[in-house]
């Protein structure tokens, strides 16, 4: 049975006491007994009201009950039972259509559509995979998977393959002709992306500089506007990120030397606190908010073995 510290009239499981004392509050300049207060304070406030809240609850299952309790209510009448739920006030009248809107919220997650993962926090690998699978490179996910074909020596060898990899370029030009397309022209013709006039300019084989169809996709860029290292863009709410380092293997065969093409596959990771049924005792609940910690100070993680290896992983 978990042990229980008292602060402030309230008890407090031993390892959530700890977590916080020991873990969350150090640095983070918050005296602990300061801490402890208001969050008695906070309890002392809503605590009556969710009583409250309970109560009116169980009065309703009450009435409920008892509704179908009483012989006078069969056969069952939808009209009569609804009537009686209005009675009670369980049912009210329908409000004039009406909106909410709440400060301090992202815009990912008030006002953006677009696909976001969902994970449990309490595992620690699956948070983390989540979190860093919000960002991934196309260039590694299209040399591992059969959309690029093995014929004509593109296979999957234990070392780099150039053949394939060279697939896998082309393959992620034609991409890039899709979601940001040039107003002449093809990226798989570009020599150099550069920057001017916040605008991207895009220098063909054949010398003719041209811009994209759609300027207001390019979005920002890294290092110089003559010499960016990484160039931004946004489509249907989603970024995607060109990189260019002349300096690694895969950009030295690319006239652009560009060197990877990254993508955002979801606007947002959200960590479920709550794990279903399985996070419910103190113990359940410290170990997803010490993963909460560790994902917000960056260094969570979580060591398994995969093919006879020990894989430590880790935020990206």
């Amino acid at each position: 049975m978990n042990t229980r510290v008292i602060k402030h009239g309230y008890k407090v499981a031993e390892c959530l006491y700890n977590f916080v004392e020991h873990e969350v509050l150090p640095g983070t300049g918050i005296d602990a007994e300061g801490f402890w207060q208001s969050m008695a304070n906070i309890l002392d406030e809503f605590t009556p009201k969710n009583q409250q809240l309970l109560a009116t609850r169980a009065q309703f299952q009450q009435q409920i009950d008892t509704w179908h309790l009483d012989e006078n209510n069969q056969p069952f009448n939808q009209a009569n039972y609804q009537q009686f739920l209005i009675d009670i006030g369980y049912i009210v009248p329908e409000k004039e259509d009406f909106s909410i809107t709440t400060n301090y919220v992202d815009d990912e997650v008030a006002t953006v559509a677009g696909p976001q993962l969902v994970v449990p926090l309490m595992n620690a690998r699956f948070a983390l995979n989540a979190a860093n699978a919000r960002w991934g490179s196309l260039y590694d996910a299209l040399y591992g998977t059969d959309v690029i074909s093995d014929e004509n020596g593109a296979e999957v060898n234990k070392t780099y393959n150039p053949v394939r990899g060279a697939k896998v370029q082309a393959y992620a030009r034609h991409f890039l002709d899709e979601v940001i397309p040039l107003s002449h022209g093809s990226h798989s013709d570009a020599v150099s992306y550069q920057v001017a006039n916040a605008k991207l300019i895009v220098t063909l084989k054949s010398g003719k500089q041209v811009s994209l169809t759609e300027q207001h996709k390019f979005v920002g860029f890294n290092g110089a506007e003559q010499n960016p290292s990484a160039i931004l863009f946004r489509n249907n709410g989603l970024h995607i990120e060109i990189k260019i380092d002349p300096s690694t293997p895969v950009a030295k065969s690319d006239p652009a030397s560009v060197s990877d093409i990254i993508l955002e596959s979801a606007l947002s990771a959200i960590q479920d606190c709550e794990d279903s049924i399985a996070a419910v005792d103190a113990e359940d609940k410290t170990a997803v908010y010490r993963n909460w910690l560790g994902l917000m100070k960056g260094d969570l993680t979580e060591t398994l073995k995969k093919n006879g290896k020990t894989i430590v992983r880790k935020l990206r």
